[in-house]
């Protein structure tokens, strides 16, 4: 127990002292996370909106593809993408393995299934009220999606938040792809990883709060702008 004390302590002494190590990690996890979140929601979003909003033949079964990919193992994806960006793969010209360019890549196609299925849950919650209202005023088809996007903004923000969290903390794409190079592809999960196992606890605690209180306070900013539009 002492030894988690003073782990602890260390860890914090890392975070205020504004540790080189921690920085680098934490600014690469913030960079290559959000910009593979950001990626994502290029086609996430209009896909979510797109199954949400209309009735079509076989929407329960695209629905329940999305779901069950949510699940999806990040080691096992991690693996089909190193084989496609291999020097043998079918897009081992692009040089990609190994950069965070790689990550973003993976990250992106990881999130995919919980932002297009929150968003599309968020809107088909919304009903088709909206946009029968919007169309009676005269809104064109489009007027109309936007108007159903507005009513259904808190459970986009719920599903943006929620890829971002999976993204910032799963470990098997980053390792895999990223290859855990110092400088380079080093993310917060790979290096709290790597310092476990080199007996290095005060910088892997240090890791963790500064992970934890990331996502923690992505949540707790969420339910604020939920209870704000209650």
């Amino acid at each position: 127990m002492w030894e988690v004390i003073e782990g602890l302590k260390r860890a914090i002494e890392l975070i205020v002292s504004g540790d080189p190590a921690v920085l680098d990690a934490t600014f690469r996890s913030l960079y290559v996370s959000g910009t593979a979140t950001l990626l994502a929601l290029v086609w996430s979003l209009p896909l979510g909106i797109l199954i949400g909003s209309k009735t079509f033949r076989g929407k329960k079964l695209v629905k329940g593809f999305f779901n069950a990919l949510l699940g999806i193992p990040t080691v096992g994806l991690g693996l089909i993408l190193y084989l496609i960006f291999s020097k043998s793969g079918p897009l081992g010209t692009l040089h990609a393995l190994y950069t965070p360019t790689a990550i973003i890549i993976g990250q992106a196609i990881l999130i995919t299934p919980i932002m297009v299925s929150f968003s599309a849950n968020a809107v088909e919650a919304i009903g088709k009220e909206v946009r029968d209202l919007a169309k009676t005023l005269g809104a064109s088809e489009s007027e109309a999606s936007m108007a159903v996007l507005r009513e259904a903004l808190p459970g986009v923000t719920l599903a943006i938040i929620a890829g971002f969290n999976r993204a910032i903390a799963e470990l098997g794409i980053a390792l895999m792809l990223g290859g855990n190079i110092a400088g380079l592809t080093r993310v917060l999960t790979t290096t709290i990883a790597l310092e476990t196992t080199r007996g290095n606890f005060e910088l892997g605690i240090a890791l963790t709060i500064i992970l934890l209180s990331i996502v923690f306070t992505l949540n707790f900013a969420v339910n604020i702008l939920k209870r704000e539009q209650t």
